[in-house]
């Protein structure tokens, strides 16, 4: 039987019921809707669960999701035991006129191939949900969602952002700090489900080298390096190589120790793909910094973090990121009038603004990266997301700083100079930063909801 994979096509919800009676392993989803999908015209039928959406207690109308085009999305199947397997679906749904559009997936030709690696595409993922405290918005994860579905979902608009061949990519790295397993890396389940590498038919692996990494939140971006360095290296034969960041930023409930955390906690993925040929991010250089500074830790079998209050400030962030971040300017030979844009680790509002003006950029160097506001400190992905906003914006011939920092603690700096092709691409990807955060699908929560959907199933 041949295999079919519809996870980058469109289908239509042909007919749906109301399941508000879930079996012991749907309970935590609540009420849910399951309904028949067809693809390719209707020649193709799979059933399938709706996602997304918080059901009313009032009367639903079911004629009003029937024939409506919906969009596969990758998401836990149900809920299970603590020590189990956790299964996964891409026969989840959501409707492709509400907040997650289709996207086709159209593998491009190489045009230019550069002297210098650099970011070929990129890609964000946060969900609708979002609860609102003041100022800060943060994203949160559906019931079904965790680190490995945010990683998934980020890589597959990587690829569809950049046109690369999934099987070119062969090396992929996933860094997060909330990988549902203590043993078992997301890598491996983004490889298969995004077909990274010389897929073996008969034997069903992947031909391609998948790794988590750990590091707070600079996970990620530790690896750009990483990445940049293997594409660049004639013999390893590696043409692109993804690095992801995805996490649900963990953080105690308000009332207990450590839930302070529980203010600025968000939740979402972004991904990146390096190689050498139509690059729309030269890496012009880089600075890594570490120090054993204890500033914030989870330890084993512990579901939240704790952190070192006061000390998390001047002696660790602040202390990092400005190091990483001048040293990298001096060997450059820049000063800060020399970029364009400047990002730094968005743990809140007050960090990342303090220390660019410490560095001394200008408003206008800096805001238009800070996306915590929009989204909540998403970890692995704080810095790798306000990356993508500038990217989404950035004309050609700029020069971009990005500098993370994990607690732990390290700072990786990064410069970076956009390319021509950087506008020839915008128009594969309409799930840009700017629709996250404007989109009027958006759907905001309470703190008890909340709460319940960042514990999952």
């Amino acid at each position: 039987m041949e295999e079919v994979d519809f996870f980058y096509d469109k289908g239509r919800l042909e007919v749906c019921t109301l399941i508000d009676q879930p079996t012991n392993k749907f309970k935590k989803l609540g009420s849910y809707i399951y309904g028949i999908i067809s693809f390719h015209g209707g020649n193709v039928r799979v059933p399938g669960r709706l996602t997304d959406l918080i059901l009313s207690s009032e009367g639903i109308d079911l004629s009003s999701f029937e024939d409506r085009e919906v969009v596969p999305r990758f998401r836990r199947r149900h809920a299970v035991k603590k020590s189990d397997i956790i299964p996964t679906i891409s026969l989840a749904f959501t409707f492709a006129d509400e907040y997650y559009p289709h996207q086709e997936y159209k593998v491009a030709k190489a045009k230019k191939e550069y002297d210098t690696p650099g970011i070929v595409g990129y890609g964000v993922y946060v969900p609708k949900f979002r609860i609102k405290d003041g100022a800060l918005e943060r994203s949160i994860p559906f019931m079904d969602e965790d680190a490995i579905t945010a990683a998934v979902e980020a890589g597959k608009l990587a690829l569809i952002h950049s046109g690369v061949d999934s099987s070119l990519v062969g090396k992929i790295y996933v860094g997060s700090e909330s990988n549902p397993y203590a043993v078992k890396p997301i890598a491996s389940k983004v490889a298969q489900v995004l077909e990274l590498g010389e897929e073996e038919k008969v034997e069903g692996v992947q031909g391609v080298d998948a790794v988590d990494t750990e590091f707070a939140c600079k996970a990620a971006t530790s690896m750009f390096k990483d990445a940049t360095s293997l594409v660049y290296y004639p013999r390893a034969d590696t043409t692109n190589a993804m690095v992801i960041g995805a996490d649900n930023s963990q953080a105690a409930p308000r009332d207990e120790l450590g839930g302070e955390l529980d203010l600025f906690v968000g939740y979402g993925g972004s991904a990146f793909i390096f190689g050498m040929h139509d690059v729309i991010a030269e890496v012009e250089g880089w600075y890594s910094c570490t120090s054993d500074t204890p500033d914030f830790w989870r330890r084993d079998l512990e579901p939240y973090p704790r952190h070192g209050g006061r000390f998390t400030g001047e002696p660790a962030y602040f202390k990092h990121v400005t190091k990483a971040c001048r040293e990298l300017l001096e060997r450059l030979n820049l000063q800060p009038h020399d970029v364009n844009y400047f990002i730094s680790h968005q743990p809140n509002i007050r960090f990342p603004v303090k220390v660019a003006k410490q560095l001394g950029f200008k408003a206008e160097q800096f805001e238009l990266g800070l996306k915590v506001a929009d989204f909540g400190n998403t970890y692995s992905g704080a810095s790798p997301i306000g990356l993508a906003a500038v990217l989404d914006k950035a004309e050609p011939h700029e020069r971009i700083v990005v500098v993370s920092y994990g607690s732990g603690a390290g700072s990786d700096a990064y410069s970076l100079i956009t390319t021509n092709q950087i506008k020839d691409k915008r128009h594969h990807q309409k799930f840009t930063l700017k629709h996250q955060v404007e989109n009027q699908h958006i759907e905001y929560v309470d703190y008890d909801t909340y709460r319940t959907l960042k514990t999952g199933l």
